[in-house]
């Protein structure tokens, strides 16, 4: 496999070879009814907040999930030792980049997301199937730790000696609007590079803001992984703060910027 994204014909011809993940989500939950009423042949889907990321708690509003969990979920989706594995989800691309760090972070190497998620797929013409997959059963073991993974403290060091990159929508990241933790702001030192906004050359978008190394947060760890995956995809490494705004809220000793 040669970078982290792949083009809906290219993981059509490459079919039933991969084991497909469906990540489609929202802020709301996830999407099983968009999976069921049509999705990539084969394709098992993926409940985010219960199969990438632990409970809501301390850690944030999407933590690490442990690591027992997170094996018998990829194992129920064939993900195997070796095997190549692709995900999509029907956004933006940030839950599909989730499920991408997590099993990089675990040690799985073969791993792309679908370029242009769902859409791409559909706009294809490519084949879609409403049946649910045959039962798989993979032997991925999940070896943590291949991905470099920022906490509070490391993430506030990040920001004085490197770059950290907030990867929220600008109102959010200044404090001016917050729809979805109770304490809006930044992490000070932190500069804005929304999810939303990574068209160009994101490897001199991001040099342009700072030097490295390089890390990303978000409100909860999830559009952070899609500004790791850009990045990783021009070549540029970044650790991923997985507790993120929602995390570092907690401690109310912690700064506010």
């Amino acid at each position: 496999m040669t970078g982290p994204f792949v083009a809906a014909g290219d993981l059509a011809a490459a079919l039933p070879g991969p084991a497909v993940l469906d990540v489609r989500w929202a802020l709301s939950g996830a999407l099983p009814e968009e999976y069921a009423a049509g999705h990539v042949p084969g394709a098992h889907f993926v409940d985010l907040d219960r199969d990438l990321a632990g409970p809501p708690g301390d850690g944030g509003r999407h933590p690490l999930p442990e690591v027992a969990v997170f094996e018998a979920a990829m194992r129920r989706c064939g993900v195997a030792e070796g095997r190549d594995v692709v995900l999509y989800d029907g956004g933006s691309g940030a839950a599909a980049a989730r499920g991408w760090w997590l099993l990089r972070w675990a040690g799985h190497d073969p791993v792309r997301v679908l370029a242009g998620g769902w859409a791409a797929w559909t706009a294809a013409g490519l084949p879609v199937s409403t049946d649910p997959p045959t039962p798989e059963d993979g032997d991925f073991i999940a070896r943590p730790g291949a991905m470099p993974v920022l906490d509070a403290a490391g993430a506030a060091r990040l920001a004085r000696a490197g770059t950290l990159l907030d990867s929220r929508a600008p109102e959010r990241f200044r404090g001016e609007r917050e729809p979805i933790d109770p304490v809006a702001g930044h992490i000070p030192g932190a500069v804005n590079l929304p999810a939303g906004d990574l068209g160009g050359d994101v490897a001199d978008r991001v040099k342009e803001l700072g030097g490295a190394p390089y890390g990303a947060y978000c409100g909860s760890g999830v559009a952070a992984a899609q500004v790791v995956l850009e990045l990783a995809a021009a070549g540029v490494p970044a650790s991923l703060y997985v507790g993120s705004w929602s995390e570092w809220i907690r401690d109310p000793t912690r700064p506010i910027g």
